[in-house]
Formats: C-alpha cells, sequence, structure tokens
C-alpha cells in the first residue's frame, strides 16, 4: 500500500495488518528538484522498518514518486541541472537498496477530480471527474483567457447556467478541489497564481511537449538502466488534455512511443489500470501483453465513465469498465514467465489504488483515495481474484 510518511492517518500498522510486504512512498517533504539525500532515505527506510523484529516484515519496495520538474517538462536551460540532481537521487536510492521507482509526466497538475467525497447508493463516497463542472472552474473560476476560445459557445451558455446556480460553498469546494496538490503534499494552488504555472505553456505545444520528455527519458533511463533501477511513468490522469495543456502519456501509441525512446529495459511502465481505462479505445489486457515485459509497477482499481463518457468515478475494483479478470490474468503469466526464465524482476509490485471511503473511514480525514478499510476491501478482492486465477491456470 502507499504510505505518506509519519502524518499519514493510515499507519504502518494498518498496513501491515492488511497483510502488505512492501510499502509504497516518498520524500514528499522534499522540494521537487532538489537531491534526494542518502540521509533521508535511509530515514525513511528506516522509519518502515521499525518494528520489523517484533512483527510481520515490511520495506520500502517503490518509490512513488520521484517528481519531475517543471523546468525539465518546460524544456527550459536549467534542465540539465536538475536532470543531474535527478539521476543522482536514482543513485542514492540504489545504494539505499530501492530499485523501483515510478514518476509522472503530466504538467502543473497531477490527477484531477471535481469530486472527492462523492455520495453513492451504498453511503460510501468514492472519486468522481465531472468535465462540465471542470470547465465551470476554467471558465469562471480560473477564468484562463484561452478558454473563452475552446468551448462552443452554445456549451458556455449551459456552463453560465451551472455556475450561477452553484452556491458559495459548492464554489469553494469545487475550487478547492481542482487546485489539490501533489498526492501526500499538504500545499494546495493558489487561484491568484495559478494561472502563472499554466503560461509558460502556452508556448509548448504537444510536439514540443514529447520531445521534452524524450529528452528526458533518453538521459535518465540509461543511468537507470546501469543501476538495476526499474523506472516506470505512470499514465496521465484523466488521460487527456485539461486547462489546455498537453498530455502525452495516454494511449497505447503514447506508451509504445516512450518505451521506443529509449529501448532499454530499465524504462518501462506504471500500468494503471484506472487512469488508462477512463478511455474506452484502451484495450487493456491487450496492452498489459504487448507490453508486459516493461511493466515494473501496477496500480489495480477501476474507473467508470457515466452517460456521458467525458465524465468518470472510480468502481468498485472488481466493477466498473475495467476488465480486472483479463487484465490480471494477462499479469499473472507475464509474471510465471518472469518466475521461468528465473528473471531479477520476476515478481511485480502491485498496490490497490483509490478506495471508496467507508464505514468508520467515512468519519475521518484521509488523503482522498487513499482510506485504510476502501483500499483494504480492495486488495482482498484483487487477491481473492489472482489466487482463483493462479490456481485454475496451475489445475
Amino acid at each position: 500500500m502507499r504510505w505518506f510518511g509519519p502524518e499519514d492517518p493510515v499507519s504502518l500498522g494498518d498496513i501491515r495488518q492488511a497483510g502488505c510486504e512492501g510499502v509504497v512512498s516518498a520524500l514528499h517533504q522534499l522540494p521537487v528538484g532538489a537531491v534526494w539525500s542518502r540521509e533521508a532515505i535511509a530515514l525513511r527506510k528506516s522509519q518502515i522498518e521499525a518494528g520489523n523484529d517484533r512483527y510481520s516484515p515490511l520495506h520500502w519496495v517503490v518509490v512513488e514518486s520521484l517528481p519531475v520538474h517543471e523546468a525539465i517538462k518546460q524544456g527550459k536551460a536549467e534542465r540539465d541541472e536538475l536532470i543531474a540532481n535527478y539521476i543522482q537521487s536514482l543513485r542514492n536510492l540504489a545504494s539505499e537498496g530501492i530499485f523501483t521507482v515510478c514518476y509522472n509526466f503530466m504538467p502543473v497538475l497531477d490527477w484531477s477530480r471535481t469530486n472527492v467525497a462523492y455520495p453513492l447508493a451504498s453511503g460510501a463516497t468514492t472519486l468522481r471527474f465531472d468535465w462540465k463542472d471542470f470547465a465551470v472552474f476554467d471558465l469562471f473560476l480560473l477564468k484562463r483567457p484561452e478558454a473563452l476560445h475552446e468551448y462552443p459557445d452554445a456549451v458556455q451558455e449551459e456552463l453560465r447556467l451551472r455556475y450561477d446556480q452553484m452556491t458559495p460553498d459548492a464554489v469553494a469546494q469545487l475550487t478547492s478541489t481542482v487546485l489539490l496538490g501533489l498526492p501526500g503534499s499538504k500545499e494546495a494552488f493558489d487561484l491568484d497564481t495559478f494561472q502563472s504555472l499554466l503560461d509558460p505553456y502556452r508556448e509548448i505545444d504537444e510536439s514540443r511537449f514529447r520531445e521534452n520528455l524524450y529528452y528526458f527519458i533518453r538521459q535518465v533511463a540509461p543511468e537507470a538502466q546501469a543501476l538495476g533501477i526499474n523506472w516506470c511513468i505512470h499514465p496521465d490522469d484523466p488521460p487527456r488534455s485539461l486547462l489546455g495543456l498537453p498530455r502525452v502519456v495516454s494511449t497505447e501509441a503514447d506508451l509504445a512511443a516512450i518505451l521506443e525512446a529509449c529501448d532499454v529495459p530499465a524504462n518501462g511502465i506504471t500500468f494503471c489500470t484506472g487512469s488508462l481505462g477512463v478511455r474506452a479505445e484502451n484495450d487493456l489486457p491487450e496492452m498489459v501483453r504487448k507490453f508486459a515485459s516493461r511493466i515494473h509497477f501496477i496500480h489495480l482499481r477501476a474507473t467508470q465513465r457515466e452517460k456521458d463518457p467525458l465524465n468518470f468515478q472510480e468502481a468498485e475494483h472488481l466493477q466498473g469498465d475495467v476488465p480486472m479478470y483479463e487484465v490480471v490474468k494477462a499479469l499473472v503469466l507475464e509474471e510465471e514467465r518472469r518466475h521461468s526464465s528465473a528473471a531479477r524482476n520476476a515478481r511485480i509490485p502491485m498496490r490497490p489504488d483509490h478506495g471508496f471511503l467507508l464505514l468508520d473511514d467515512l468519519n475521518k480525514t484521509t488523503y482522498p483515495g487513499y482510506s485504510a478499510i476502501g483500499r483494504l476491501k480492495g486488495l482482498a478482492e484483487l487477491r481473492g481474484l489472482e489466487m482463483g486465477i493462479r490456481k485454475f491456470l496451475n489445475r
């Protein structure tokens, strides 16, 4: 399971009791672009492993994420210095025995939702994205200048009516939700300065942004390969452009191009079924089969597209639009192939992602999507599915 550090409401004891062996964590307290020192890494590692002499052992297995500085994404002059810092962090992680590192290349925003407590018929709550609510934020709260030219007049009239009917509390809630910072961070973006973060991308189209990503990969992937690190990019979430920003890790073709940008085994994928599953054209089981040897980390969660397919919500882990049985079967077959060939990375780390808020967690404050009980429910379902598949294949 993912653990955000000592202030995470979900404790390491909770994670241990869930039956987990590995922890997914990061040094969220450090500014983006700073070198992760061996001392800081060792401290986090010791925090995770404290109690291993008394209880079932836990180990820091995956870094999620080692974030990428905006200057690298924008291709600024200082990117080479920042890339050097990034590589030094990888070296320090390898020196401390951590060999799976997840990152993303989404500009400005990380994952985006418009409601982090959307009520379900069961009484639980989930995460939801409504493109019209997001457009209301874009047009009437952020007031991004280019937005006036990106939405048809009829759509703008509909959105204006929606905005006029929102209460002050609803406006405040939508604003704070869209402006959430990186997962694990207490910092949210400020509406007054948010536009300034978007401004540099006016000059960066999708083609240039792709080249900035490939440049980064070509500098870092060979170093990761030499270090024995499995370095894996996370897909865009949601997998389409927002606020006029380019997003280039959303489709099968995007992933193929990323792997081809530097064709070494270390340059791999964090296969997130929820992010990729939002787009109906993404055939997830086929993508697992196609990219199997380059999948270094797995996020298993399900998303459900709504009547308007641009809207979606987090679904039960075995429900929604993700064909979870076929996906897990393909992943199990890849693990068995790796075991049979004695591959070094035969076990692919997996975590359940974005659990519902339910039971006691409804009355607690947790990071959106990272409640204890909701993720435990998803983990139990996924474990049962995996066990059934393995027993069926080996009967």
